[in-house]
């Protein structure tokens, strides 16, 4: 960067001692060249009218040298300056022009240039960003090189027990669909990823022709979550045969505008995501994702956007709990999480229902019933691994994930 720096400023002097000398050459010329032959030209047109009216010249001699003599002007006018009296007469002037340039070139480039980064015109990036598609690894060997899966250690020992045995029973009935259904949801919900994919792979082949969307975006979710959020040929296609179904399945959609974010192209993830961002609902669980990185895959496409601001209690909220005591403000904080933690806890609910009461209870310090919630939550969404990506972020925000 030093050597970058010495370079820029060793050739903004030489541009600063150009252009002075030229200005100042410019304020200094008395006459320009060609001005003198421009007069006399001039004088021979003048010469040539007159010999003509006398009678002297033949019309066609005089039509031949006005010719002539109008063609020696056009080229002198050529060698003439574009408009001298443009030129700063006075030093400091012409000084003020150039430190003006320059500086302003200089801040133009800190504002659109990148310093120390070399120069990657479209088309070198387009071909970076195919190889990178191009050369992404297998899903197998992305497993490959994850260490080997682990039960949580907090994992209740009766539904481990549960989950080998009903390993074994797939294993010796490999062809049970529903077998291999539940195998799939509950590998997922303990989180052993590549284990659920397998499973997941097996209910597809056994479905054949009647496998669904929702079928193959379980797929591709699945090994992308085993691939540690990698979208890797195989995740891609199965959530490209999920579009084939269903194009306005929005688990494949979001999932493909990150595997082009991973390649180099965010000009395909931004429609993608903003499609999504505007048909929401705000609940849903890549919303928070595509919330918190649209601006920056905007500005990486060069698309023009703005953010909107996030949305926050009113000003009418503001003021009634202002005027609350802190001991009301608490007991009715409590009154409607305990509300929504009776009704979850008994009869279930949606997945932003539950990403509500664990961040409430975690912010109440309530470390018990936010586990308590997460576990029950788990249990309810088994072998869905969107809304099981929910729970574990707002688990994880409460303190209480594994």
């Amino acid at each position: 960067m030093i050597g970058f720096y010495l370079s820029a400023g060793a050739m903004l002097v030489m541009v600063a001692a150009v252009l002075l000398q030229a200005l100042r050459r410019a304020a200094t010329a008395d006459t320009p060249a060609g001005a003198e032959d421009l007069a006399v030209y001039r004088d021979q047109l003048a010469e040539v009218d007159r010999d003509l009216a006398r009678g002297v010249l033949p019309v066609e001699e005089a039509d031949r040298l006005r010719t002539e003599v109008q063609r020696r002007i056009l080229e002198a006018g050529r060698a003439l300056p574009v408009n001298p009296n443009l030129a700063p007469s006075h030093p400091a002037m012409a000084a003020g022009i150039v430190i003006f340039a320059l500086l302003g070139s200089g801040l133009l480039y800190l504002t659109l240039g990148q310093p120390g980064y070399p120069d990657v015109p479209i088309a070198a990036r387009l071909a970076n960003a195919e190889a990178d598609y191009k050369n992404r690894p297998s899903q197998d060997a992305i497993e490959a090189a994850q260490p080997a899966f682990a039960p949580p250690a907090d994992a209740d020992k009766i539904a481990l027990d549960i989950i080998e045995k009903l390993r074994q029973a797939v294993a010796k009935r490999p062809d049970d669909l529903q077998g291999q259904i539940y195998l799939a949801q509950q590998e997922g919900g303990l989180g052993n990823f590549a284990a659920a994919r397998k499973a997941q792979q097996a209910v597809i082949r056994l479905k054949g022709a009647q496998a669904t969307a929702d079928d193959y975006a379980n797929l591709g979710v699945m090994m992308i979550y085993a691939a540690q959020g990698i979208v890797s040929p195989e995740a891609e296609a199965a959530l490209t045969e999920t579009l084939k179904r269903d194009p306005t399945q929005p688990a494949a959609r979001f999932y493909m505008g990150l595997m082009a974010a991973q390649v180099g192209r965010p000009d395909k993830t931004f429609p993608l995501w903003k499609a999504l961002l505007d048909e929401g609902p705000d609940t849903a669980p890549w919303i928070p994702v595509i919330s918190d990185r649209l601006q920056e895959i905007a500005d990486a496409a060069g698309i023009p956007y703005q953010a909107p601001q996030a949305k926050g209690p009113t000003a009418g909220d503001m003021a009634n709990a202002a005027q609350m005591s802190p001991q009301d403000r608490q007991k009715m904080i409590e009154g409607m999480v305990g509300g929504l933690e009776s009704r979850l806890m008994a009869e279930g609910g949606a997945i932003e229902d539950w990403t509500k009461l664990i961040n409430a209870l975690g912010v109440l310090n309530a470390t018990d019933r936010a586990k308590a919630a997460y576990a029950k939550a788990q249990a309810d969404f088994a072998g869905k691994p969107g809304e099981l990506s929910a729970l574990k972020a707002a688990a994880t925000a409460a303190g209480v994930a594994p």
